[in-house]
């Protein structure tokens, strides 16, 4: 089976929510002879589809002279199986014939000529019942690669393969990359190299369709294999090559994604402009806090809007939309960020229990500026390290992502900070609220605590699945299908928060008074003023008669219990 390290590298990848399997892809590397790997690439086409691979170029990359055999010992790792991953190559992809002539032989690309070396290239379907598993497919089992059954698994027919009795082609199968006949179900085709010479070809057939009902939509893998270690040349392979599915250029595990912002644009739009139309109503009742609300509102319209554009250009042209693509990922981070700051501030009671916030605002932005950051270095990095794996060599790359996995756990700490504050503010405006006998502002408060805990409930839960998923020996979430789901789930988590904040602050008559209004306790009798104020010469006469110093337990003339109390236009005596 394939090497689980090599693999390590590209598994991590796939697993991003941002990970690309672009439709127009470069291959531009070497390929070296050695036997003990091969160089692979994988992607997910929905068939009817093709790949083509007309425009990759292979050439030599050493001097033109003969290799002559030196005896070297290019040792085998019986445990890492000996597969090297290569996903900055790209991928190549194979013939429509089986690979073999009429004496059981392969048949060439451009003919074979005695001494010629060959470069094997196969592309083959791996079934959804293996490739939705936490190991993979074996590609032992698909034919590509031969076992022993005891731990031995080798992909080329060298002088060792041989020994372990894993190359059942004879002669003709030295030097060459193992294909099982009647196991393999995919196509094969392969180059010839001459021994000497400058020499650069393309692949003259290299439209390979895939149909429905024959090949079937799913992953696909391809393999490049330049197998002979002894007599073989070091080559390099320069150009670009495409994949399509039946919908377009778009990944086919990336269509229903693209469908999916298209849909949270719609729901963010009509948000935005049912609460903008409620300020615009209500547009000298407006608290500051409902302008926080509608801007958040108007960056995840904005965050959707540019990743659905992202994703359509795409599958149109086959190319990222690279504004679109780093401009959506900038107003994630903003919204992400400011609407932690924005239930806080709400948390900490603004515009309900108070005005202003004080010096806590500036906290309150500092922490928000801090996680926009660190959350956006990461977010642009992840993306530099997938999209620009064509430029990057294997050390930048394992820099980077080194870089992001400590920003993760920045992030992730300032994350905890959020939610502590958020919820230790939320119990003491909620304390304070009780002892004030403030029931509608405890209730709205009560309400926001309900959708806090829904939220975070549904996370943690959300997250034990991917936990449990991610272990299982099949997953429960297809993720070469629909992988982008899990993704997903948590923008639709982030919206129900959002839908329900700007309910609960939604623009309405008397909004700007709010936070200065005291309600009046219910209980008829407790609280009673006495106006039977004398003149400022009876203040030395206190406790005289006719003047009182405490509240009197009778009520003011002419009033009742049936009329109105407006304390702060008094009493008609």
């Amino acid at each position: 089976m394939k090497s689980f390290s090599a693999a390590l590298p590209l598994l991590f990848l796939t697993s991003t929510p941002l990970a690309i399997n672009g439709e127009y892809r470069r291959f531009d590397g070497p390929i070296n002879a050695a036997s003990n790997y091969v160089h692979y690439s994988e992607g997910y086409i929905v068939t009817p589809g093709f790949v083509d691979i007309s425009n990759l170029e292979f050439s030599t990359a050493d001097d033109g002279s003969k290799r002559v055999f030196s005896g070297k010992n290019r040792g085998w790792d019986d445990d890492g199986d000996g597969e090297g991953q290569d996903d900055d190559y790209g991928e190549v992809d194979v013939g429509d014939d089986d690979g073999l002539d009429d004496d059981g032989g392969r048949q060439l690309e451009d003919g074979g000529d005695i001494g010629e070396t060959y470069v094997d290239i196969v592309l083959f379907h791996e079934p959804p019942e293996c490739a939705n598993t936490r190991l993979g497919c074996d590609w032992t089992e698909l034919g590509v690669g031969a076992s022993d059954g005891v731990g031995n698994v080798r992909w080329c027919c060298s002088d060792d393969a041989t020994a372990l009795g894993l190359c059942r082609g004879g002669p003709k199968q030295d030097g060459r990359l193992i294909v099982d006949p009647d196991k393999f179900k995919g196509q094969h085709t392969f180059l010839g190299v001459p021994p000497s010479g400058d020499w650069r070809t393309n692949v003259k057939r290299g439209r390979f369709d895939l149909k429905e009902r024959v090949d079937g939509s799913g992953k696909y893998a391809l393999v490049v294999a330049n197998c002979n270690d002894l007599f073989g040349r070091n080559l390099t392979i320069t150009g670009q090559y495409t994949w399509k599915s039946v919908h377009g250029y778009l990944p086919g595990n990336l269509f229903g994604e693209m469908y999916f912002f298209f849909g949270l644009m719609v729901f963010y739009l009509i948000l935005f402009v049912w609460y903008a139309f409620m300020m615009n109503y209500y547009r000298d009742e407006i608290i500051p806090i409902q302008k926080w609300v509608l801007s958040t509102i108007g960056i995840g319209l904005l965050e959707s809007f540019f990743k659905a554009g992202d994703l359509w250009v795409w599958n149109v042209d086959g190319e990222r939309f690279w504004f679109s693509l780093y401009t959506g990922v900038v107003f994630g981070v903003l919204k992400r960020a400011i609407s932690r700051c924005l239930v806080v501030m709400l948390s900490l009671g603004w515009g309900v229990t108070c005005d202003s916030l004080g010096s806590k605002m500036r906290k309150v932005v500092l922490l928000g500026i801090i996680y926009a950051g660190c959350s956006a270095a990461r977010d642009i990095f992840t993306v530099m390290a997938i999209t620009e794996n064509e430029i990057l060599s294997q050390d930048q790359e394992n820099e980077i992502l080194d870089v992001v996995t400590i920003l993760t756990f920045v992030v992730s700490f300032i994350d905890v900070t959020f939610y502590l504050w958020i919820f230790d503010a939320l119990n003491g405006t909620m304390q304070y609220l009780e002892g004030m006998n403030q029931a509608m502002k405890l209730k709205r408060y009560l309400r926001l605590r309900l959708i806090l805990l829904i939220s975070v409930l549904f996370a943690i839960l959300w997250s034990v699945f991917g936990i449990v998923d991610s272990y299982n020996d099949k997953r429960m979430v297809n993720e070469e299908e629909n992988g982008w789901v899990l993704s997903a789930v948590w923008e639709i988590n982030y919206l129900f928060v959002l839908i329900g904040l700007s309910y609960l602050w939604a623009p309405e008559t008397g909004a700007k008074e709010y936070a200065y209004v005291m309600e009046l306790s219910p209980v008829g009798g407790d609280l009673e003023f006495d106006t039977n104020i004398g003149s400022p010469d009876d203040d030395d006469n206190d406790g005289e008669e006719g003047v009182s110093s405490e509240y009197s337990d009778s009520k003011p003339g002419g009033y009742s219990d049936e009329d109105e109390l407006h304390i702060d236009k008094g009493v008609k005596a």
